[in-house]
């Protein structure tokens, strides 16, 4: 029994750690959507997971063409 519990926390565990394909996609669409609000970009675009000091960290990387800077009207 207490192997079987200890087997069920670690898969609960890396569930809560892993990004799977469905939600990487979903990220990388949302992430994408709104950097090319204030960006001009030239569509590369990059979702990374990795091991930070305190946690996982979730980089999203691509590359700007052009920034795309607010005007206030007066």
């Amino acid at each position: 029994m207490r192997d079987e519990r200890a087997r069920l926390a670690r898969l609960l565990e890396q569930d809560k750690a892993e990004l799977n394909e469905t939600s990487r996609a979903a990220a990388l669409r949302d992430f994408r959507r709104v950097a090319e609000e204030y960006f001009e970009t030239d569509g590369g675009f990059l979702l990374t997971m990795q091991e930070g000091k305190r946690g996982k960290e979730v980089v999203f990387t691509f590359r700007v063409v052009r920034v795309k800077n607010f005007r206030t009207l007066h």
